[in-house]
């Protein structure tokens, strides 16, 4: 494939737990463009003003706090101020936290400027409102869903496998609980984009999600080169 095949952005949106940051990133290699971990920006914003006192609802303070912060994408990794903050964002704490962070204007401003200089090369990106937003005109728009019971389990095995002692019930209900709370949020509420192709992973491995939009990529790939 020539360069013209690797200028197109590929978004994908959806809720907590269905496999976006897995998926995305396994495309993006298969696919040659680079990935934009979207989840990992708004998780050190909620770290930063956590670790701050910053109350999510403290629009001045939060402006005044992202003014100055500084994020640094790096293969593998992010640092936040300096400081690589790539395991200390991805604890229960932030989970908990982080959709409040998120939805509040003062952030994504903050944010979505910075995606967007990401994609002179294009990119796959992945979040709640990648194909809704922040890339409106992304030649490939995917909405991956599952059922929550299924995303709960994946939540669960996940967390077990990194030694948490975690409730089955207790993360379906977080589950449950986020998708009211972004479905219904008043910035940049979770929903399918237009023109999206929405893909159901409740049946599906990583492996096959993955297949199926890199297929669908290339093929997109092959048009633009067209």
């Amino acid at each position: 494939m020539g360069d013209k095949t690797k200028k197109i952005i590929v978004t994908i949106d959806g809720p907590a737990g269905a496999g976006k940051s897995t998926v995305a990133r396994a495309v993006a290699e298969r696919i040659g463009l680079p990935y934009l971990d979207t989840g990992a920006l708004y998780r050190a914003v909620a770290w930063k003003l956590n670790k701050e006192g910053i109350a999510p609802d403290e629009g001045e303070r939060i402006t005044k706090a992202l003014a100055s912060f500084n994020l640094e994408l790096r293969p593998g990794g992010l640092c936040a101020d300096g400081a690589d903050v790539t395991a200390a964002i991805r604890t229960p704490e932030i989970d908990r936290i982080v959709s409040a962070y998120a939805a509040r204007a003062e952030v994504r401003d903050a944010l979505t400027g910075l995606q967007r200089a990401q994609a002179a090369n294009g990119l796959v990106a992945d979040g709640r409102d990648m194909g809704t937003v922040v890339f409106p005109e992304a030649e490939l728009k995917i909405f991956l869903t599952a059922s929550a019971e299924e995303r709960a389990r994946r939540r669960y095995r996940e967390r077990r496998a990194r030694g948490e002692d975690v409730d089955y019930d207790e993360i379906l209900k977080q589950v449950v609980e986020r998708d009211s709370y972004d479905m219904t949020r008043e910035i940049a509420p979770l929903r399918p984009a237009p023109g999206c192709i929405i893909l159901d992973s409740s049946d599906m491995d990583a492996e096959a999600v993955t297949d199926a939009i890199a297929s669908l990529a290339v093929e997109f790939m092959g048009r633009k080169e067209r």
